[in-house]
């Protein structure tokens, strides 16, 4: 997806403004849930995002959505992700 048609999305369904986050090479973040829903553009690098025994890979251009309070965990690549 490209950027502008992202945030017009973002609009639509009703989402604040968004902020641009940066996450450290080959990071992770043990599971934790959000307090709200998380919807985001990969913009450089990848991460895999894992709920349960499920796991997906994210890279440029994907679109990820993790509804409130779901457990997940994050993992970053060898150039991080934006």
């Amino acid at each position: 997806m490209m950027h502008d048609d992202f945030i017009r999305s973002l609009a639509d369904e009703g989402f604040g403004e968004p902020a641009t986050v940066r996450r450290e090479t080959r990071g992770f973040v043990e599971m934790h849930t959000h307090p709200h829903d998380v919807k985001a553009l990969v913009l450089e690098g990848e991460l895999r995002i894992r709920t349960g025994d499920a796991e997906q890979l994210y890279r440029v251009g994907d679109v990820f959505h993790v509804p409130a309070d779901l457990p997940h965990s994050e993992s970053y690549g060898p150039e991080g992700v934006t």
